[in-house]
């Protein structure tokens, strides 16, 4: 998916937020998806302590009047939709790739955490600031972080990992688990050994899938 200028820039503002991290910038890296599940860091998970209110999310980092989920709908669109006053979105067209649908009007969309704010809690985030936090979770830097999907299967999918859930879309599996372990990688997450084991069953089928990361 194409990466617009909107979205770029919206990512470099968010780019500009204080960030607290021992993780040194990257290069950006590209392994096979079976390489790249290898190179997720394993670790028990714990939810204690979660509240989604810790991960400020929906922000206008470029004060331009469309916040994240805005700027992910017109990055993502098929037919641009037209933008109101405060950045109100009507029309337009979008495909939703977890279940191979399209979609007319903003309203029957969610914008999905690749990787939920939940597990990224379980995964490490527990222990970030919380200006790390807010970036996760308005990470417009990589085109798969934050995805427009159906209300129907991000609400299905939840708070769930691929050893829980997996998209309908027989055809969106191998380029779900390659989103899914870049924005791990992107963010240094670990994975549990159950998580870990689901990763490289489902991965068993895609064996031309690679993975492409930057590290922040």
């Amino acid at each position: 998916m194409i990466k617009t200028t909107v979205r770029a820039l919206a990512a470099a503002a968010l780019a500009l937020l204080p960030l607290t991290t021992t993780v040194p910038a990257h290069a950006a890296e590209t392994l096979n998806l079976h390489d790249a599940i290898e190179a997720l860091p394993q670790a028990a998970e714990s939810r204690d302590g979660y509240e989604r209110t810790k991960f400020k999310h929906w922000i206008d980092a470029d004060h331009d009047g469309c916040n994240t989920r805005a700027e992910v709908l017109l990055a993502e669109a098929i037919t641009p939709p037209t933008v109101g006053p405060d950045c109100k979105l009507n029309g337009g067209t979008w495909l939703s790739y977890y279940d191979d649908q399209v979609i007319d009007g903003p309203s029957g969309l969610d914008i999905d955490h690749m990787v939920p704010l939940a597990e990224a809690w379980d995964s490490g985030a527990s222990q970030w600031t919380a200006a790390r936090r807010q970036a996760y979770a308005n990470d417009l830097g990589a085109e798969r972080s934050l995805v427009a999907v159906t209300a129907k299967t991000n609400r299905q999918k939840a708070d769930q990992d691929p050893a829980e859930w997996m998209p309908p879309a027989t055809d969106a599996r191998c380029t779900y688990l390659s989103d899914w372990v870049s924005t791990k990688l992107r963010w240094s997450l670990t994975v549990d050994r159950r998580e870990r084991d689901a990763l490289r069953q489902l991965a068993a089928s895609c064996e031309n899938t690679n993975v492409e990361y930057d590290r922040v």
